[in-house]
């Protein structure tokens, strides 16, 4: 669990159960969005394996070991904690046993007839397996398997995509019936409540950090008490899942009539965030995407850079079973995007004693280039386009 998760889940957990007696009209009225969802089917597990066996012949690695985690659920369909298998290269079917156990893992080896090369260790795996498997089979290397599920799950199927945009939707419909309860006075603990408790009546579950004042400023939130008052920059930042895909949004606002330093920040964060998503095309690199974004910041006088005030962090992260994977809009990154990618697009500016404003949508790629998810937010009095 993450900072920001656990900052988000302890606020929520302290009020939830006292509040669901008597939630806010706006999340009363929330219904269940699942209607038309569809689980990804067995049919496209198996082409997932499939791709998985040209991977490790491209990489020369004869099996892919997974452990419980989103890498196994999204090659087996597994979601139970304790369990463990294994992908063989030349193999069309998957060895899956409860309690990974080194001593398991050689026996399951060696009956695929693998005794020696090279076995890819997916990065969920834990090191006392790894170590416990390369002590049972010596002559067996062990690798990283990351170039086969990033390699796998880096690039969303129709399918996937579909039930990200189901995430998003359900995210943007939360929020708006949670924004509608503030009030004078409430806590980050009572906001991230009542989000937590329309992620429930919309039939998912979710949570989502919320910040006040000069604390939107730390990017991931701020343990101490908050109370809203008349003028306060609020900031929310998180999402629900749908079938184990994830949405992540964040909405920065203010709570009554901005003053107009908070609007020329919001807008120049918005121009910021147009940068990036103008920028995500087929071929281009992650790092020229938080190029865009970055330069807009550091023209207005920000960073540069890192630094702060100003632009903290990447712009953007890959998004799919995991809240943060494969790949990175940041510095450095010369991976290419390619159609099916998917980002959030969430360029920050920080300033210290201030305020902070963060937009983040999440959009994915295609041939014609980037496309969000939801609609961006249109100024900072309207969080919801």
């Amino acid at each position: 669990m993450n900072r920001r998760v656990f900052l988000a889940t302890a606020a929520g957990g302290f009020t939830a159960a006292a509040q669901q007696a008597d939630l806010p009209e706006p999340i009363r009225k929330l219904r269940p969005m699942l209607d038309g969802v569809v689980p990804i089917g067995d049919a496209e597990r198996a082409a997932r394996r499939e791709k998985a066996r040209r991977l490790m012949a491209e990489n020369k690695l004869d099996a892919l070991y997974l452990e419980s985690g989103t890498s196994m659920y999204y090659f087996t369909g597994k979601r139970t904690a304790g369990e463990a298998a294994i992908l063989g290269a030349k193999s069309k079917a998957e060895t899956v046993w409860t309690t990974p156990d080194p001593a398991k893992a050689a026996q399951a080896l060696r009956d695929m007839g693998i005794a020696t090369g090279k076995v890819g260790m997916e990065e969920q795996v834990r090191f006392a397996t790894f170590d416990g498997l390369r002590r049972e089979l010596p002559a067996v290397e062990c690798v990283s398997g990351t170039p086969v599920s990033a390699g796998c799950r880096v690039i969303k199927s129709a399918a996937e995509i579909a039930l990200l945009q189901r995430a998003n939707e359900i995210t943007i419909e939360a929020y708006k019936a949670a924004l509608a309860s503030l009030r004078e006075g409430m806590t980050q603990r009572d906001l991230s409540a009542n989000i937590a408790a329309a992620f429930r009546a919309l039939g998912v579950s979710g949570n989502a950090m919320a910040i006040f004042g000069k604390y939107t400023a730390f990017p991931h939130g701020s343990i101490q008490p908050q109370e809203l008052r008349e003028g306060d920059m609020v900031l929310i930042d998180d999402g629900c899942t749908v079938e184990g895909y994830v949405s992540d949004i964040t909405r920065t606002t203010v709570f009554g009539k901005p003053t107009k330093r908070q609007r020329e920040i919001w807008d120049l964060e918005r121009r910021a965030q147009d940068a990036a998503l103008a920028a995500a095309k087929p071929g281009v690199t992650c790092e020229s995407v938080d190029a865009a974004a970055r330069k807009v910041i550091t023209d207005a006088g920000f960073g540069p850079g890192y630094k702060t005030p100003g632009l903290p962090h990447r712009t953007g992260h890959g998004i799919g079973l995991d809240g943060h994977e494969w790949t990175y809009l940041v510095k450095g990154n010369k991976t290419k995007l390619e159609p099916g990618m998917c980002f959030s697009d969430e360029p920050t500016i920080v300033i210290y004693g201030e305020f902070g404003v963060r937009l983040e949508d999440c959009m994915y790629i295609t041939p014609a280039g980037a496309r969000m998810f939801t609609k961006q937010s249109p100024a900072i009095d309207q969080p919801f386009g």
